[in-house]
């Protein structure tokens, strides 16, 4: 089932969330709907806030560039109660975008390789080390589990820059080809 995305400035984007407990009830059906979600806006990534929901889950699919990058096929992956315990390397700037906040992209600067702590799909543990665009399209969706925005790292004059356009979203001025739950909707 499609879900809608829910775009920036819904209270749950800004949330903290919290773990998904053991035996959560319907899993499967969540991480199949996230995914079918995910794919009909044309998203490489989706976190629980994005679709309503204050979990600490995610899921990642960069098999659509797997004919210029042969290391991202089968790349495929759902991070439950996810943490980042270490953020190092270079850092690295590059273009993001955000299905939570359509028309707009922006560079932004993050750690070229992190160590991740999570659980797949069936619940079993992962701790696993990523680098390059792996680990900066983790970091994205983490920071959305965490309550933040691509945007929150830009600088001051960025974000100022943008307000129009952040304005336009809030006011439900905005053209999506996907379903969304504009602001003020519960």
């Amino acid at each position: 089932m499609i879900l809608p995305i829910y775009l920036c400035g819904q209270q749950v984007l800004r949330k903290v969330c919290r773990d998904i407990p053991a035996g959560y009830e319907d899993l499967n059906q969540l991480i199949e709907n996230m995914f079918e979600t995910m794919y009909n806006a044309d998203g490489i990534g989706l976190a629980g806030p994005q679709v309503g929901l204050d979990y600490r889950i995610f899921v990642i699919d960069l098999n659509v560039f797997a004919d210029e990058k042969p290391e991202f096929k089968n790349f495929k992956k759902v991070f439950i109660n996810a943490v980042i315990t270490e953020r190092d390397g270079e850092d690295v700037v590059a273009e993001e975008g955000c299905l939570s906040i359509p028309g707009i992209h922006e560079n932004v600067t993050r750690k070229n390789r992190i160590r991740i702590q999570y659980l797949d799909e069936n619940m079993n543990p992962h701790d696993e080390i990523f680098e390059g665009y792996k680990a900066r399209v983790i970091q994205h969706e983490y920071d959305h589990i965490e309550g933040i925005l691509f945007v929150d790292h830009l600088s001051g004059i960025r974000k100022q820059l943008l307000k129009g356009k952040l304005n336009n979203i809030l006011k439900g001025r905005t053209n999506c080809s996907y379903k969304v739950k504009p602001v003020g909707m519960k």
